[in-house]
């Protein structure tokens, strides 16, 4: 990585992690660790769990998640996150702001100077 990308990495999750672990929950219901793994799978989106549980707790208090205790056949009980009707609204609006965002990102990144 070139020095900044971690810092340019980190500034882009603060804006659309949220929006990932909804998007997440919109199939179906899951638990942190099974989030956290989908997160990290790549490095990119998310790279330790330290920072899902603080958010998931920010997504419950906010009212965009609930949560429910379910028994595990591997173990203690575990917190399930599912999306309420507002985190359903906020994963629409999300959805349709993100692209053209998206666009006008990679149009600006093609940009080449005009030859002199």
């Amino acid at each position: 990585m070139v020095p900044g990308d971690d810092a340019i990495l980190s500034n882009l999750r603060r804006g659309a992690l949220e929006y990932c672990v909804l998007a997440l929950l919109r199939p179906e219901p899951r638990y942190g660790l099974d989030i956290a793994r989908a997160l990290t799978a790549d490095g990119v989106l998310m790279s330790g769990e330290g920072t899902l549980y603080p958010l998931l707790a920010r997504l419950r208090n906010a009212g965009l998640v609930e949560t429910a205790w379910q028994e595990s056949s591997a173990g203690p009980p575990r917190r399930y996150y599912a999306l309420t009707a507002d985190g359903e609204r906020a994963i629409a609006a999300f959805a349709q702001v993100w692209q053209p965002f998206r666009d006008a990102v990679d149009a600006a990144l093609e940009q080449r100077a005009e030859p002199t």
